[in-house]
């Protein structure tokens, strides 16, 4: 007999409908749905960006608003439905999605708040957090889980590894303090350490430069390991990141209660709200 969930009839059918659009991306209808929306937020941030060009402005101003305004209002309703096709519409809210949805369209709203001789200011500091938008692609990124468990078991070894790199630094940045010396811009083992980073790095600003042959000979061993230092978190983030991809048996449908992913394969209920997949 098949077990049920008590939350289980709470969703009426045009909702389980509209469920499947807005939170799967399995059906043809859940693909353009993702696929419309994506193309709202690249034209949205687009928009925004040329925006703030003066003379862009000037002459489009009057378009670039009338868009800015299609778009806005185009995301509330894609937020309202969000809302309305779970059973949880708390959780969705306070999630980090819900968080950067609700960033992405409230400050258009917020200008009509900010009326008078300064208002044009607060407008276009408001503007600022539209940028958030960029975060809302993050609704596509289903490897999102996947990336974050390779880096999240990178990290002790990539510390280990930075610990490593430190100490190195150090100590190279007290021997080319001893070469070079004040006279030479290294005026103390701090100023020589950031040196030695940037060399490592292979940033080089060029602020300081060793100009005895050994302290040049020196500043080309460290820029030489500079460039196999570099290879090092890579290998360790793409090993990680294999192992995961291995283990990984996760499915990647929505719950239609909290609208959560991140279920195994083989699961019949949300393991974050019990409701039924």
């Amino acid at each position: 007999m098949r077990q049920t969930s008590p939350h289980t009839d709470e969703l009426r059918p045009w909702q389980t409908r509209l469920h499947e659009i807005i939170y799967e991306s399995h059906t043809a209808a859940g693909k353009a749905f993702d696929i419309i929306l994506l193309i709202f937020i690249i034209v949205s941030i687009t928009v925004v960006m040329l925006d703030s060009v003066a003379a862009l402005h000037i002459r489009y101003g009057r378009l670039f608003f009338v868009l800015e305004w299609f778009f806005t209002l185009s995301f509330t309703v894609e937020y309202v439905l969000r809302l309305i096709c779970i059973r949880q519409p708390w959780k969705y809210i306070f999630s980090a999605l819900g968080v950067i949805d609700l960033l992405a369209i409230i400050p258009s709203y917020l200008s009509f708040v900010y009326v008078g001789s300064q208002s044009l200011l607060v407008f276009r500091a408001l503007r600022l957090l539209r940028v958030f938008r960029i975060f809302r692609l993050v609704h596509f990124l289903s490897e999102m889980q996947f990336l974050h468990v390779a880096i999240l078991n990178s990290i002790r070894k990539i510390s280990i590894f930075i610990l490593f790199v430190l100490s190195t630094v150090v100590i190279l940045g007290s021997i080319i303090y001893l070469v070079e010396g004040p006279a030479n811009g290294f005026t103390s083992i701090p100023q020589s350490v950031y040196w030695a980073i940037v060399t490592i790095t292979t940033v080089g600003y060029g602020d300081i430069a060793p100009a005895t042959p050994l302290g040049k000979l020196i500043a080309s061993f460290i820029m030489l390991l500079g460039y196999g230092i570099l290879a090092v978190p890579t290998g360790i983030v793409t090993t990680e990141m294999a192992l995961a991809a291995k283990a990984r048996r996760q499915a990647n449908e929505a719950c239609p209660g909290c609208g959560r992913e991140g279920h195994d394969h083989d699961a019949r209920f949300c393991k974050y709200c019990g409701a039924l997949l």
